[in-house]
């Protein structure tokens, strides 16, 4: 029973939506008589989705000095490792008593 319950309302929610998608319904956007508070709308949707870049180029910019500076460290610590080395595993000078 609950299994054909599902199908149907899945079936009604296709007809619904195939209803409302029919050409009827499609019409061109007109701007010759929008009012002015359209244009109020769509001017302070455009500040708003521009002022989302401000956040996304702090992350953006962030993630590459992250990387850059792990880079960096990584090449400078693979250096000081190597002259470690050298220092622990070379030859030191022996003191000579006269």
């Amino acid at each position: 029973m609950l299994e054909g319950k599902k199908y149907f309302l899945f079936g009604l929610m296709i007809g619904l939506i195939t209803f409302m998608a029919t050409p009827a319904f499609a019409r061109s956007i007109n701007f010759k008589d929008a009012g002015i508070v359209l244009w109020i709308f769509i001017i302070i949707g455009a500040i708003i989705v521009l002022l989302q870049l401000i956040p996304a180029m702090i992350l953006f910019f962030s993630f590459i000095g992250t990387m850059t500076g792990l880079v960096a460290k990584k090449k400078t610590s693979e250096k000081v490792v190597a002259e470690e080395k050298a220092i622990i595993t070379g030859v030191e000078p022996a003191r000579v008593e006269k």
